[in-house]
């Protein structure tokens, strides 16, 4: 095959409109008359003329869930209660200052600590870190406890 030889259509040219009657795409350019196609300015996607959009409705109905992982508070002034010198995120549940062994949990500092503990938590607030520290304790950032999986035993 040669150069010369190819068979090649010439690109259609771009049709320029609102060039005047005769060049077929005069006056409103194929807008139509009036409204909000027929203006300049384009409409973003999704945009319903003000009523609120598909895309932010959906979120809001019936069998829709975040997906987020809720972060549990403890306070510094509940670990009083707690007679454990090590609290982590079972020990914490088990006293009923956590849903589940399996949240996270932040420490955050509220009334006083006077007695010496070892907390490992997912975090803890500046403060609560020093009232800890101030009662002898220390503070150890620790990951989130997975849930158990469940093993398919079928022989």
């Amino acid at each position: 095959m040669k150069f010369n030889e190819l068979n090649v259509s010439r690109q259609r040219k771009t049709s320029r409109v609102g060039r005047g009657i005769s060049a077929g795409r005069g006056k409103t350019a194929g807008r139509g008359t009036k409204g909000q196609g027929a203006r300049k300015s384009t409409i973003k996607p999704g945009f319903e003329g003000g009523q609120m959009p598909l895309y932010m409705r959906i979120p809001k109905l019936r069998g829709f869930k975040s997906h987020r992982e809720v972060i549990e508070n403890v306070y510094t002034d509940d670990l009083e209660a707690s007679k454990k010198p090590v609290l982590d995120n079972q020990s914490l549940s088990e006293a009923g200052l956590l849903t589940s062994p399996f949240t996270s949990a932040k420490l955050i500092q509220r009334g006083s600590l006077t007695s010496k503990k070892t907390v490992k938590l997912q975090n803890a607030s500046a403060g609560a870190i020093k009232a800890v520290e101030k009662a002898g304790g220390t503070f150890e950032k620790v990951a989130r406890q997975g849930r158990p999986t469940k093993i398919n035993k079928s022989t």
